[in-house]
């Protein structure tokens, strides 16, 4: 944080809180996270028409360890000028361009039809790849909202400036942290191909997240920290990691436990990040009201519903997140969506939504006054990483402080990572097919009955079990359950008797799965007569029947109600 907002002004008892309360918070040791390196030895790649392209790599001529490649993209452009122009440090490639992707020390251009894939080889010394790229094109070869570090674009004379500034500083050995982690086996974004959650692909502003069928990749080189991604994901199978989810909660709890022992009231808890929020703070520092408690994050898009909702269970009477203009398009939007579910939970417990606001630079002083808002006891659970986790831990507090009455279920915004499954009995044959898929265990098979149980705590929503269901039986609602004991509880979505084998009488399969198959096999070929009846019998005794009679006909007939034996 920075000294500013350290020594923010404290005339009143909420001041003088506030000051110990800040000192405690940044007391707190959170666990380091790892690091991402870069190594870039100055090979610059600059892109471009001909005459601007030239010019721009003749004034980097001058900076110590730059090396420069032109790779001129109008094809009216005769070579023997370009040789003429190539001379010192500077290669130039006359060559169309397919694409261009990677990072600071590893970007790889593809060029189209090999136009200059041997010389570019050459240029980088086998490597086949660039250390950083100034793009002077109309429309960047990269177009991420938020770009690659060591991608430079140049629209204007001011942003090539700024590029040329800050391209020197580039060559050598750097590192950042390594903002996520990531647990596949509860991702929810695929399973045996098919697809579901795509929430975290959403939410990158960076382009760093790919999908590998029934998982997802993150580039930790593309990765910036921006975080919307960790709480985009329903399952939490991407968390921050930059601090971790527990160590930022147990940081919330260590400020507000001292703001409250040190005579503070009604404390309003300020989310901001470290660069233009940071900034905008400072610029009003004298302004905040004395019980506003700035919180730094890395990225504002780094926290979601589930720090909001624990820093009201541990005490705040009102949460602000600071937003600003240079905020990427996908992060707003994710907050957004996560803003909508948080209020209909408070909404639920009766709660105003003035406790949770996201203000601009221009609100933002509006938005720090709080509503006049009951002080509530505070939450006592620890930090913790787990997010689906946090947001139970602290909705169950909420709901018991109420004061309103309160609804024993809420409906939530389409997206909202909670909610029930809807079962259609007339479709379902009970095949588990969503069984299998389900990556939260919300689904489950009945031990010895044919039957189709749901935990609606476990479920993310992601509608595996929707794309798997061959019945199309299944869809599915967002909602929140607020009573612990009934979310948690297993409960029967349907269920019908086993049906047993027509020879042995073992049961094998369910009445409506053997109903199926008779009826969208008793034309084949196979299947005709009293062979049909082998679709009734178990797995041993259709062999038996098949391999053990002469003229390889079933001879057990049965009525029209199957699972009946006939003599």
């Amino acid at each position: 944080m920075g000294d500013t907002l350290m020594n923010l002004p404290a005339k009143t008892t909420n001041g003088k809180a506030r000051a110990a309360a800040l000192a405690a918070m940044s007391s707190v040791v959170v666990k380091p996270a790892g690091v991402v390196p870069y190594a870039s030895a100055g090979s610059l790649l600059i892109i471009g028409e001909a005459s601007q392209a030239l010019a721009v790599a003749e004034d980097c001529k001058e900076f110590d360890d730059i090396r420069c490649n032109v790779v001129v993209t109008a094809a009216d452009v005769a070579t023997d000028t370009l040789e003429q122009r190539s001379a010192g440090a500077i290669t130039v490639i006359k060559a169309a361009i397919e694409s261009l992707s990677g990072f600071l020390g590893a970007f790889q251009l593809t060029l189209v039809a090999d136009s200059g894939d041997a010389l570019i080889n050459e240029v980088t010394q086998g490597r086949g790849l660039f250390d950083l790229v100034l793009d002077l094109g109309t429309e960047p070869l990269i177009d991420s909202e938020i770009p690659p570090p060591g991608y430079f674009t140049a629209h204007d004379e001011a942003a090539l400036q700024q590029a040329l500034d800050e391209i020197p500083e580039l060559v050598g050995e750097f590192e950042k942290p390594k903002f996520f982690n990531y647990d596949a086996s509860i991702c929810a974004h695929g399973r045996s191909g098919m697809t579901a959650c795509t929430r975290c692909l959403d939410a990158c502003p960076t382009d760093a997240i790919h999908s590998l069928g029934d998982t997802i990749e993150v580039d930790p080189g593309l990765c910036q920290g921006a975080g919307s991604c960790a709480t985009a994901c329903p399952a939490g199978a991407i968390t921050y990691n930059y601090p971790q989810l527990g160590d930022g909660l147990e940081r919330l709890r260590a400020l507000l436990k001292e703001y409250r022992q040190q005579g503070g009231h009604a404390p309003v808890v300020l989310f901001h990040d470290g660069m233009e929020g940071l900034q905008i703070l400072s610029d009003l520092a004298a302004r905040l009201p004395e019980q506003v408690l700035p919180v730094e994050v890395e990225e504002i898009g780094s926290i979601g519903m589930d720090t909001w909702l624990a820093a009201l269970a541990y005490g705040a009477c009102g949460v602000v997140l600071l937003g600003h203009a240079q905020l990427p398009a996908s992060v707003d939007h994710e907050i957004q969506l996560q803003l909508g579910t948080a209020h209909a939970l408070l909404a639920g417990m009766g709660y105003d939504s003035g406790l949770l606001r996201y203000a601009d630079p221009v609100g933002l002083l509006d938005a720090l006054t709080p509503e006049a808002t009951p002080e509530r006891p505070a939450a006592g659970f620890a930090g913790m990483d787990d997010k689906r986790t946090v947001i139970r831990f602290a909705v169950d507090h909420l709901f018991a402080e109420a004061t309103r009455q309160t609804r024993p279920l809420v409906t939530l915004p389409t997206g909202a990572p909670f909610g029930e499954v809807l079962l259609d009995e007339q479709r379902c044959t009970l095949c588990m097919a969503c069984v299998s898929q389900c990556p939260a265990n919300a689904l489950s098979a009945g031990d010895e009955t044919p039957q189709l149980g749901f935990i609606e705590a476990n479920c993310v929503q992601c509608g595996l079990c929707c794309r798997t269901c061959p019945e199309d039986a299944i869809s599915i609602s967002p909602r929140y359950l607020y009573d612990f004991p009934v979310r948690n509880t297993r409960r029967v979505l349907y269920e019908e008797a086993a049906f047993a084998c027509i020879s042995c009488g073992k049961p094998f399969a369910t009445r409506s799965v053997i109903e199926n198959i008779v009826k969208k096999m008793q034309g084949h070929a196979m299947f005709q007569g009293a062979a049909l009846n082998r679709i009734r019998m178990c797995e041993d005794c259709r062999v038996q029947d098949i391999y053990g009679n002469d003229d390889n006909d079933a001879h057990i007939k049965v009525d029209p109600a199957p699972g009946r034996k006939l003599s």
